[in-house]
């Protein structure tokens, strides 16, 4: 009987002692569920109810039998004050690791938030970045594009412009050519006219010089009396081709007009005048034609192209 006697000291000493962790844990317990919440990241796997060991529960002690009321022995208080000195440091510990481990899992939900949070910064940077650098392409592609637009009408006003000026010097070749060619033509003509009046007061000089020559040579031929011999000559060759007409009479005299060529050729006869009939007449004109070509003078002056010949045929 006396064996069994420390046994319920201890099992009340124990039974004490995690009275007092489970206060002090429901106190924690409680004492975290009045702080704020703080989303956590929470990790978990989908188990079956095949892979949860199921460990059964310890069959509980049976009651003890009822002994004797006994006197409680003496308490060691300092071994009790020791004894909840160790569960009060053993209930920090476990408090102190929980807080760590709700500060731990706290600083690395920080952490995923501030990686999160970077990773979000540097996408929203690439793509702000690439939004930039897209809009600075595209400006630059169209800044390149207005240079060459620009480039392109430049060239294109300055070849119209080279063309411009190259037509404006054909076009100023074109008309200093025709004004030369004008100058030319009028200079040649003036020149032309001025040869031609020339020669033609040069030819009319020469004629009238050689006209007087002839004038002044026929009259002294006449005084001299070649002129009579000459007519006289032109007069004795139509007589001897005269055919006297049966209606002729004695006392014949006609005029006729004649026109010689240089040489004496007749190409023609006119009777200006006649006393005898028309058988007459053409028999005179008939003879006049006859006779060509007609006795030259020994002196050229002499010569005329219109010639008034008395014809007095004898019978």
């Amino acid at each position: 009987m006396r064996d069994d006697l420390p046994i319920i000291p201890v099992s009340l000493a124990i039974l004490l002692h995690v009275a007092i962790v489970a206060t002090m844990i429901f106190a924690f317990e409680f004492t975290s569920s009045v702080r704020p919440a703080v989303p956590l990241a929470i990790k978990g796997q989908l188990v079956s109810a095949a892979d949860i060991d199921v460990t059964p529960l310890p069959e509980p002690d049976a009651e003890p039998e009822p002994v004797a009321e006994e006197l409680p022995p003496e308490v060691d208080e300092e071994a009790e004050r020791r004894e909840q000195e160790e569960q009060q440091r053993l209930a920090d510990q476990v408090a102190e690791r929980r807080e760590q481990e709700e500060q731990q899992q706290l600083a690395d939900q920080e952490a995923e938030r501030r990686n999160l949070e970077e990773q979000k910064r540097l996408e929203e940077q690439r793509i702000e970045q690439e939004r930039v650098q897209k809009i600075e392409q595209e400006k630059e592609q169209e800044r390149i594009r207005r240079e060459q637009e620009a480039e392109q009408k430049r060239r294109e006003q300055a070849e119209a412009e080279r063309k411009r000026r190259e037509e404006a010097e054909k076009e100023k070749q074109r008309q200093e050519a025709e004004r030369k060619r004008a100058e030319e033509v009028e200079r040649q003509r003036a020149e032309n006219e001025r040869k031609r009046v020339e020669a033609e007061e040069a030819e009319r000089k020469r004629r009238l010089a050689s006209e007087i020559a002839d004038e002044t040579r026929r009259l002294e031929a006449m005084e001299s009396g070649e002129m009579a011999r000459y007519l006289f000559a032109i007069q004795q060759k139509i007589q001897r081709n005269w055919v006297q007409p049966p209606s002729a009479h004695a006392g014949i005299e006609c005029v006729a007009l004649v026109r010689q060529l240089p040489g004496g050729e007749v190409v023609g006869v006119q009777i200006d005048s006649c006393n005898g009939d028309g058988a007459v007449r053409r028999s005179i004109e008939a003879a006049i034609y006859k006779a060509s070509p007609l006795p030259q003078p020994a002196n050229s002056a002499l010569f005329d192209r219109n010639l008034r010949i008395t014809v007095k045929p004898e019978q």
